[in-house]
């Protein structure tokens, strides 16, 4: 009898156990983040859509990406496909190498290729920049083997590669970015996809710029770009009489196709529930001001608060 209640306790315990454990599998799985690394022929997803729903945005440390980007919808069916860019000599753009100033930082871009060289965290950008231009009027193209980077020659080409696991692509550098959670690289989707990053988000990599012939600053003619969607356009107000307006000011640019490409960037990287993301031309800039406040003293308050943020406090600035 006392035999047969301890084999029924035991079985008891079993029970109770199983059932704890498919709990916390349960709760696990629900809980984590996944992520489509390809989308399958005709776009339909790898996983499924209420799994990739959970994916969370990207952070400081990487993971997942930014809230309302991601993988396209009708991605070509294989990425791996898809040839990596070919170095040729391309005259640098005339406005897009010159210095400028982003979140608080100048940049100095170089201005010949083959001289950089670097290791850090690459990240990628993509439905939510595809079709916007770029910092020299193209137009970005997630499924084009491109990337962004805020001081090689525009454009030019790099060669990058995962550190984790050896491989490596060659792509042209043809924007202005990263700027935050210091990153050194953007890659587009299918770039990072190649690299086998597309899950985290980021991966550790190396950078290095390609050197081919022919590339010292001319004096071009403005850049041709095609007119975009009337969703994609933004305001530019110009400098005249004093209006009382006051703003933040988050970046100044020589090249407006730099200032719109930084706004498109900074209103994906910052989120909904802030002010208005606008351009702002004065003194031969094109300058990126968040607002307008109601006074200096919110423009200020507003300023501290996104200080820890983005890494810098904006500067307060009256129209």
């Amino acid at each position: 009898m006392k035999r047969l209640s301890l084999l029924l306790a035991v079985a008891v315990l079993a029970m109770a156990g199983c059932a704890t454990r498919q709990k916390t599998d349960d709760k696990q799985q629900s809980a984590a983040p996944i992520v489509d690394a390809v989308s399958g022929p005709g776009g339909k997803s790898a996983r499924t859509v209420a799994a990739a729903s959970a994916a969370p945005a990207a952070t400081a440390s990487g993971g997942g990406y930014l809230a309302g980007d991601g993988p396209g919808g009708n991605a070509p069916e294989d990425l791996d496909a898809i040839p990596d860019a070919v170095p040729k000599a391309e005259p640098l753009h005339r406005y897009a190498n010159r210095p400028y100033s982003a979140l608080g930082k100048t940049y100095t871009p170089l201005q010949t290729t083959g001289t950089y060289k670097e290791r850090g965290v690459a990240s990628w950008y993509g439905k939510k920049f595809h079709g916007q231009r770029t910092s020299i009027g193209e137009v970005y193209d997630m499924y084009g083997m491109t990337a962004a980077h805020p001081t090689l020659p525009i454009p030019s080409y790099a060669r990058v590669t995962n550190v984790a696991t050896g491989k490596s692509v060659v792509v042209r550098v043809n924007d202005r970015g990263p700027f935050l959670h210091e990153r050194i690289m953007d890659l587009s989707y299918v770039a990072a996809a190649k690299l086998g990053y597309i899950n985290n988000g980021s991966a550790e990599v190396e950078v290095e710029s390609i050197a081919v012939s022919g590339t010292a600053p001319v004096e071009m003619p403005a850049v041709k770009v095609e007119p975009l969607p009337p969703a994609s356009t933004i305001p530019v107000e110009t400098a005249g009489r004093s209006t009382g307006k006051v703003f933040l000011q988050l970046g100044a640019f020589k090249s407006p196709q730099g200032a719109e490409s930084f706004l498109v960037r900074m209103r994906a990287e910052m989120g909904e529930g802030n002010k208005p993301l606008m351009l702002y031309e004065k003194q031969g800039l094109t300058r990126v001001h968040l607002g307008p406040y109601a006074s200096e003293s919110e423009a200020r308050s507003a300023a501290a608060r996104l200080q820890d943020r983005l890494g810098f406090k904006p500067l307060v600035s009256r129209h």
